[in-house]
């Protein structure tokens, strides 16, 4: 008696994604909402470690429809791996076009960014010290461009006022627009366009993000 060849672990896992797409989604995010935004981010589940047998916690990255409040899929972090190699292979899978996406650090990456761009949507990441080629050229442009007091920049700032927890809390978003030339002469972070200085005024802690959008 002939078998259908069985599919794969991998396909079983993201079909769903394609029914919500489908369904719910009308095929993009941004159907819904222009511009909607989609988060990517690893958790380590609860009580998946087992110290008796030596097991790590299993690391899930989930892709979140922030708007929506849907999850659109989510892929579990090979435990000879990190979540680096799991976001590309998330990424592929959705449906992205006209997407905001947004991650934290540990998604500032050229292949992620590249991944990002070939599925249509724009990407808002966090840029810190472990890219520290890049992140000590952006820090070098703000300085540079408050010394000439923005003269001969695309600079503009906003700010949000966010509550929480029972307290306002006031954030300076500074950004200065057309910049790839200026801190990624080589085009290795692909359409890098637009670098941000989000500070808290309490304490005034810098926080770069890396975007292709302009004053988002």
């Amino acid at each position: 008696m002939l078998q259908d060849k069985p599919r794969s672990l991998k396909k079983k896992r993201f079909i769903w994604v394609q029914i919500l797409s489908l369904l719910f989604l009308n095929n993009s995010i941004s159907s819904l909402i222009p511009g909607g935004i989609v988060a990517i981010d690893g958790k380590n589940l609860r009580h998946s470690y087992d110290k008796n047998h030596n097991q790590k916690a299993i690391t899930m990255v989930s892709a979140w429809a922030l708007e929506q409040g849907l999850v659109l899929g989510q892929t579990k972090v090979d435990s000879k791996s990190n979540e680096i190699t799991a976001i590309p292979k998330l990424l592929k899978v959705l449906y992205l076009k006209g997407a905001i996406v947004t991650i934290d650090a540990i998604g500032c990456q050229k292949e992620i960014m590249a991944t990002i761009v070939d599925k249509e949507a724009d990407y808002l990441i966090t840029l810190k010290k472990n890219q520290s080629g890049l992140y000590d050229r952006v820090e070098d442009l703000f300085r540079d461009a408050f010394a000439s007091e923005k003269v001969g920049y695309e600079y503009s700032e906003y700010m949000p006022k966010d509550s929480g927890h029972g307290r306002k809390e006031i954030r300076i978003y500074q950004v200065l627009n057309n910049v790839q030339d200026l801190v990624d002469p080589d085009g290795e972070w692909k359409r890098l366009n637009s670098v941000k200085n989000k500070r808290k005024v309490a304490g005034w802690d810098n926080d770069y993000l890396l975007s292709i959008l302009e004053n988002y």
